[in-house]
C-alpha cells in the first residue's frame, strides 16, 4: 500500500469505517500516515439497539459515540471528527454548507487520499450524499493539486456500472485488527459478528475474501 502524506475518510455513520476500509485505515496507521476520520453523525436513527436488546432510541446517540471511540482506538485513529449532524438527514442539508465542510478539511489537513462513498453505488441515501459533497469539494480544486479519491461502493449494479474495483487491498496482516474495529460497534454488530467468527472458524472462502480485501474505485473527474 502506498506511504499517504495523509489520509481523510468522511463516512456519515459510526461503523461506516469497519466494515470496508478498517483494515486500509490500520495500514495507513502502521505505515505511519496521519488518519482523520471525518464521522458526520452519530447514528441515532440506527435500528439495531443491540441483540439481545441493551438500549433505546434515546440512549442510541451516547452509545454510539462511545463505540465510534472505541473503533478509532482500535485502528489507531488519532483525529477523529464527529462533525454533528443528524443521522439519515444527510441528503437533505444544502449542498454548499455540504461541499464548503468537505474544502475546509482539505484545506487545513492537506490529504494525498480521501477515501468515502461512491455516489450512486453506496445504497444509503446519506452514504451516497457524504460521497457527492467529497466528490464536489475535490473536484473544485485545480487537477494538479488534487487528492487521489477513493471510493467504496457496493450496490448490486456497482461492477456492472463501473466496472471492476482498480485498487483492491489485502489486508491480512491487520485483519485482527479490523475484526476489533467490527466488534467494538457493539449495537450494531453483535449478531453478526458471532455468525462471522463462526465462519471464519469453519475457513469459509466467502468471508476470508470479504474481511481480507478491500475494494475501491479511484474516481475520476472528467477535466
Amino acid at each position: 500500500m502506498k506511504k499517504e502524506r495523509h489520509v481523510l475518510v468522511v463516512f456519515p455513520h459510526p461503523d461506516d469505517e469497519a466494515f470496508g476500509v478498517s483494515g486500509t485505515i490500520a495500514t495507513h496507521v502502521k505505515n505511519g500516515t496521519p488518519v482523520t476520520y471525518a464521522c458526520l453523525t452519530l447514528g441515532e436513527m440506527g435500528r439495531n439497539m443491540g441483540n439481545p436488546p441493551f438500549t433505546n432510541r434515546e440512549n442510541l446517540p451516547k452509545i454510539r459515540k462511545r463505540e465510534l471511540t472505541e473503533a478509532a482506538r482500535v485502528l489507531g485513529i488519532q483525529d477523529l471528527r464527529m462533525m454533528g449532524f443528524r443521522d439519515k438527514t444527510i441528503e437533505f442539508e444544502d449542498e454548499d454548507k455540504m461541499t464548503n465542510m468537505v474544502l475546509k478539511l482539505i484545506e487545513e489537513l492537506n490529504p494525498s487520499l480521501i477515501i468515502t462513498f461512491y455516489p450512486g453505488y453506496a445504497v444509503h441515501p446519506d452514504h451516497d450524499a457524504t460521497g457527492a459533497a467529497v466528490v464536489r469539494a475535490v473536484g473544485k480544486l485545480p487537477a494538479a493539486a488534487r487528492p487521489t479519491l477513493h471510493c467504496v461502493a457496493f450496490s448490486n449494479d456497482c461492477v456492472e456500472k463501473l466496472g471492476e474495483a482498480d485498487v483492491i487491498n489485502d489486508i491480512t496482516p491487520v485483519n485482527d485488527i479490523k475484526l476489533a474495529a467490527i466488534r467494538a460497534h457493539r449495537s450494531q454488530t453483535e449478531q453478526m459478528f458471532a455468525d462471522m467468527e463462526e465462519k471464519m472458524k469453519n475457513q469459509d472462502p466467502q468471508i476470508l475474501v470479504w474481511i481480507n480485501n478491500e475494494r475501491f474505485w479511484t474516481y475520476k473527474f472528467d477535466d
